[in-house]
């Protein structure tokens, strides 16, 4: 297997990984009030610390006064997981063509560093506890891990793919046009 090839299994096998991991998180927010229940239940058989289980006692029953008395409310976290499902779908882009798409990877980058001030933020507006924001920013902190690898490998499967000098980079090389 060449250099090039093996770099573009990699990036593509780290693309699944995340892209997975995205679909995943985004799917998990459609059954948010059977999932607390579910939660709860499992929470109250382990050795879990008190400050969790209290936490997920008490947006549970948030979450079941929001979906009896005002369901709209949970249409927000509807989208949400539909805004998550949209995301993966651009990856697919960088998977197609890596090089060409890097933007891709730098916009998810961006979006994984801005769940930290987003968190540290919006987190004691909404009275969140601060070890459940940390909780959260870990999504982005652990978000970034694999979208910095590919953002690596991509830049040497660049280094490794010829280039054509007589094409307008600013333009881009797949774009067939040349000045």
């Amino acid at each position: 297997m060449s250099d090039r090839a093996a770099q573009l299994r990699g990036i593509r096998a780290w693309l699944v990984f995340f892209v997975v991991c995205l679909v995943l998180s985004g799917a998990t927010a459609f059954p948010l009030v059977h999932e607390l229940r579910w939660t709860e239940d499992v929470l109250r058989h382990l050795p879990a610390p008190d400050a969790l289980t209290d936490w997920i006692t008490r947006v549970r029953r948030g979450l079941d006064t929001a979906d009896s008395d005002y369901p709209f409310l949970l249409y927000g976290t509807d989208w949400l997981a539909f805004a998550h499902l949209v995301i993966a779908v651009a990856f697919y882009g960088p998977y197609r063509d890596p090089v060409r798409n890097i933007w891709v990877v730098e916009f998810g980058m961006i979006a994984c560093a801005g769940i930290v001030p987003l968190a540290l933020i919006c987190g004691p507006i909404r009275g969140i506890p601060f070890w459940w924001t940390v909780i959260d920013m870990a999504f982005g902190v652990f978000g970034v891990l694999p979208l910095y690898v590919v953002r690596r490998r991509i830049k040497r499967l660049e280094a490794l793919t010829p280039h054509d000098p007589t094409c307008n980079t600013s333009t881009g090389p797949a774009t067939g046009i040349h000045l």
